[in-house]
Formats: structure tokens, C-alpha cells, sequence
């Protein structure tokens, strides 16, 4: 019976193991922990070349001629950049948000001192060969900018339709009648009065104070339709009193109404709205139209029997959108009182437009 002898120390060369890697092998069942014979060996020379051990991902290197050394980068907190930098550099010059996670701080503005500041949106800058001269903004929906004479100039477009609230029904109105050509100054201020319309009937002339009479009735309520009533006041003295025949009572309901002669974005006024204006007055009569933020002139209204001026500087009447049977409602005030009436369709009145 032999015991034997095993290996307690032993050393392997480079040598032996490349002239005998053929013949080597170990398997696992031969060392049963072959965990325990494995080791991790740190080589010097290459531990050597590093003058750090806390490395982690993300680090920058530098060689320094003697290791590697780990560097720290430097941000620009400073800097100016020239006119001539950047045009002879713009080709290659590229910054992303990605690349500076704030961009918005590298960021600034400068301002040109040969260029007017603006004090107005919409104002525009234009070169007349010594100077920047400011072109006025224009607040016509519509207008085209034009060289005339080489100067950039608004042409056409309307005018914004002038506005006035009422603070107590919010309610936002036209602030003079249709066709007035100014703001009521008095209850009696001629040039605030403008037109006479007949209820339901476009702008095509007819509401003019002044246009001619016809008494032959309407059968089509077109405007401009090459019609003979075209343009006149229809004069009607008979039951249901109104202009067109048939009656039609949708030609003045709101912003889509057939005929609706207000601005774009404007209707007219329904009965109740109409109510709420008179109960705001500080006196229910024509003093207090007038002292309201709408500032209803006394326009008298015209007669639908013969087409003549009546009421002029005494009555106050205005259309509303509202139809009573084969009436259509009013706003009527005088001197000593303010109501809402019926009144007939082929009747000249008043025409206020409310912003829808």
C-alpha cells in the first residue's frame, strides 16, 4: 500500500506554459474548488501608468507624459465674440440644447443704436439710403403695404369699428349709429343721427334720409338684384305695413341674419338686450339715453306711409332683432319717457349694432 505524495508548492514559468499548453489540463472534477486556486494579479507596470484608483464612468484622461492623469474640464464663464468671428466661422460653429443643457444663458441680445426703438406693434423699419425711418402700423383689417414714391405705405383696408361698453350689462355696442359720422356730442347732434333703415332691408341706399320713395312692394328681400325697389324707400300704407311681401321674419336674427347690415362680428340687438341698456339709464327718457355710455341721439325715424322725415330731434327709435307677429320691436324714448314698442316693418328706424 503506497500513500502519496502531493504537489504542496509549486511554480510555473512563461516557458512551460506556452511549450506545454498542448499537454495541459485541468477539469473542475480534478480540482474539486477550482475557485480557490484562481487569483487576480495587478500588473505593476500598467497600475503605474495611473495616478488615480477611484475612476468611474463618464471620466476625461489626459496623458501628462508620464501617466494618465484624470482632468477636470474648464467651462467658458466668459467670452466675446467678434463680428468677424463669426462670419468667418459660422460654417463650423454649431451649439445644440443638448450640448449645453441651458442654452437660454448663453444667449444674448444686442441692440442695433442706428435702429428706432418701436413703440407700437406692427410698426415696421425701412432703409431710405442714410437712415432707419419707422413705417406707422396701420390698424386697417385689410390694408396693403405699397412703395409709393419709395417710401413703404399702407394702402385700403377698413377701419376698426369704434367700440364703447356698457360697465353695467358688459355688453359691447358700435359707439355711434349706422351712418353717423361721429359720436353723439348732444340728444340733438345732427351728424350723430345717421340712417333710417326699414326693418329687415339691407344697406343698398334705401336707408339714406334723403333717398327717393317707391310704393311698389318688395317680393324678394335680395339686395341690388336688379329689382325697381332697389335703392328706394318702399312707401306702405296697408295691413301687415311692412315692405316685402311675403313677410319674412328671419332677415335680421344675429350675426347669419340674410340681411344683417352691421359690421362683421356685429348683430342687432334683441328686444331683451335692448331692456337691459334702458333699465341701466340714470332717468328713463331721452336725457337718459343720452347720458348712457351709448349716447342715443334723438334720430327721429321715417314715415312708412309716405317716406317723410318725423320725430327728428324729439324720438329716439331703435330697431331690435326681436318680431312681434307681423310687427318687429322698438326701442322708443322722448322727453318724458322710455318703452318698448311694436311698430311696422316697412317704418324707418334707428340701427344700433351690438358685437356678437
Amino acid at each position: 500500500k503506497v500513500t502519496p505524495t502531493y504537489i504542496s508548492d509549486y511554480t510555473v514559468t512563461e516557458s512551460d506554459v506556452t511549450s506545454h499548453q498542448a499537454a495541459l489540463s485541468i477539469t473542475e472534477s480534478q480540482i474539486s474548488d477550482l475557485g480557490n486556486y484562481i487569483e487576480t494579479e495587478t500588473d505593476p507596470a500598467v497600475a503605474a501608468n495611473f495616478d488615480f484608483t477611484d475612476a468611474a464612468n463618464g471620466d476625461l484622461l489626459q496623458f501628462n507624459g508620464t501617466k494618465w492623469v484624470k482632468v477636470t474640464p474648464t467651462y467658458i464663464s466668459d467670452y466675446t465674440v467678434t463680428e468677424s468671428d463669426v462670419t468667418s466661422h459660422q460654417a463650423a460653429l454649431s451649439i445644440t440644447e443638448s450640448q449645453i443643457s441651458d442654452l437660454g444663458n448663453y444667449i444674448e441680445t444686442e441692440t442695433d443704436p442706428s435702429v428706432p426703438i418701436g413703440t407700437q406693434i406692427g410698426e415696421m423699419q425701412y432703409w431710405n439710403g442714410t437712415a432707419w425711418v419707422t413705417v406707422a402700423a396701420t390698424e386697417n383689417e385689410g390694408a396693403t403695404l405699397q412703395m409709393i414714391g419709395g417710401i413703404p405705405t399702407w394702402v385700403g383696408g377698413t377701419p376698426p369699428t369704434p367700440n364703447v361698453t356698457n360697465p353695467t350689462t358688459g355688453k359691447i355696442w358700435m359707439d355711434r349709429n349706422l351712418g353717423a359720422s361721429q359720436v353723439a356730442t348732444s340728444s340733438t347732434d345732427a351728424n350723430a343721427y345717421g340712417d333710417l333703415y326699414q326693418w329687415g332691408r339691407a344697406a343698398d341706399g334705401h336707408e339714406s334720409r334723403t333717398s327717393a320713395t317707391t310704393s311698389t312692394n318688395a317680393t324678394s328681400a335680395v339686395p341690388n338684384d336688379g329689382n325697381a325697389w332697389d335703392g328706394f324707400f318702399i312707401t306702405e300704407g296697408s295691413y301687415p305695413y311692412d315692405w316685402l311681401t311675403p313677410q319674412d321674419d328671419n332677415l335680421w336674427q344675429g350675426v347669419s341674419g340674410t340681411n344683417n347690415p352691421c359690421p362683421s362680428g356685429y348683430r342687432l340687438p334683441t328686444e331683451a338686450e335692448w331692456e337691459a341698456e334702458r333699465t341701466s339709464w340714470s332717468s328713463n327718457n331721452a336725457a337718459g339715453a343720452f347720458a348712457s355710455p351709448l349716447k342715443l341721439p334723438v334720430a327721429g325715424n321715417r314715415n312708412n306711409s309716405n317716406g317723410s322725415l318725423d320725430n327728428v330731434g324729439s324720438y329716439g327709435n331703435y330697431w331690435s332683432s326681436t318680431v312681434d307677429g307681423t310687427y318687429s320691436r322698438n326701442l322708443d324714448f322722448y322727453g318724458s319717457n322710455a318703452i318698448m314698442n311694436s311698430n311696422y316693418r316697412a317704418y324707418g328706424g334707428s340701427v344700433r349694432c351690438l358685437k356678437d
